[in-house]
């Protein structure tokens, strides 16, 4: 294509993404289309992406961060997209993502010696159920938006947030995609986040000052000026705080450091900004009942990057000891979007 071209398509981006948000199916549709019982093998197709910057020429993002490779995810079965809440475990080739259509994703990423990824395999499907053996979609609590991994006295659980209809399950870990899930009991100033804007990022805290904590994040505050509310439930200071709204950006997924300090995923589309991606790091002295955090920007990223709906982050430790980053975007089940899943290293 023409610079002209790809430069019209770079502006039109957020109308593009404005049109493919409206265009994502409902959860009904959704629902009739996902497999009932069991689960479904994927067939997914990657496609490379060796830089970050469109057009650098070296593999920095930001400061602190490395690019270490990204995919395109191809497929022809449309329960594969609408990725958001996001695991990587092991030796960072174990992945498991939820859908917003009460899905859960499970594949494994292959990597070369130098820690890029090239390829999905082993990729799979299963409907997400509630507490009543049900699939969620088909009780109306299908929106499924955050997942984290929980360590516990007892060994490991993934918990799993729904936005629209606020609940956080329970589920054994290793992950059994046929189990159904168990009610975690919430704070009442959870319920009155915004119907669609609710709970989207959700970290459990497995070390570091606030182990023992599960922080909740709002995508957004009462008001698109508001900040953001934040929920520290359990650990040694539960209560509330808020996070600040900066440059019209939303809070799309957070994951604890090994260190115990916190990142948050940020998505910001707007016809005036455009597409964004950013990360902020957050200490954990930060996190406390009744403070406003700020954090430091780590990443900010635009129409340049290889960016899309970005919407799920994991964060592991690699063989070598190195931290390594890991997001997801949602394509919302779009033409008009991308499956991406890009790989940092923290240095």
């Amino acid at each position: 294509m023409a610079p002209a071209g790809r430069c019209l398509l770079r502006c039109l981006a957020p109308l593009f993404f404005l049109l493919a948000s409206g265009l994502a199916l409902p959860d009904a549709d959704a629902a009739s289309a996902r497999p009932q019982a069991g689960v479904t093998p994927v067939t997914v197709q990657s496609k490379r992406i060796e830089r970050f910057r469109i057009g650098a020429g070296d593999e920095t993002a930001g400061d602190r961060l490395t690019f270490l490779g990204g995919l395109e995810l191809l497929s022809g079965n449309r329960d594969m997209g609408g990725l958001s809440g996001l695991v990587v475990t092991g030796d960072g080739g174990d992945l498991l993502a939820v859908a917003d259509n009460g899905l859960w994703f499970q594949a494994r990423i292959v990597s070369d010696p130098s820690g890029r990824p090239i390829a999905v395999e082993e990729a799979r499907v299963a409907p997400m159920r509630g507490p009543d053996g049900r699939p969620l979609a088909d009780t109306g609590r299908g929106d499924s938006e955050g997942l984290t991994l929980r360590r516990t006295a007892d060994g490991a659980e993934l918990l799993v947030s729904t936005e629209r209809t606020p609940h956080i399950y329970a589920y054994p870990f290793p992950p059994d995609l046929g189990t159904s899930g168990r009610d975690i009991p919430l704070p009442a100033g959870i319920r009155k986040l915004r119907h669609n804007k609710g709970m989207e990022a959700i970290a459990a805290a497995n070390s570091g000052p606030l182990a023992g904590t599960l922080v909740v994040v709002g995508e957004r505050g009462a008001t698109f000026a508001d900040d953001l509310p934040g929920f520290l439930i359990g650990g040694p200071t539960p209560g509330e705080f808020t996070v600040a709204r900066q440059d019209a950006y939303d809070a799309t997924d957070a994951a604890f450091l090994p260190d115990g300090n916190l990142l948050l995923l940020e998505r910001r589309f707007t016809l005036r900004h455009g597409l964004g991606m950013r990360l902020r790091l957050f200490s954990a002295d930060e996190l406390r009942p009744g403070r406003r955090a700020v954090g430091e920007v780590l990443l900010e990223a635009g129409y340049t990057d290889q960016i899309d709906n970005m919407e799920g982050l994991a964060v592991h430790e690699a063989v070598d000891g190195a931290t390594i980053l890991t997001v997801i975007s949602d394509d919302n089940r779009s033409i008009l979007q991308r499956t991406l899943l890009l790989r940092f290293r923290l240095d």
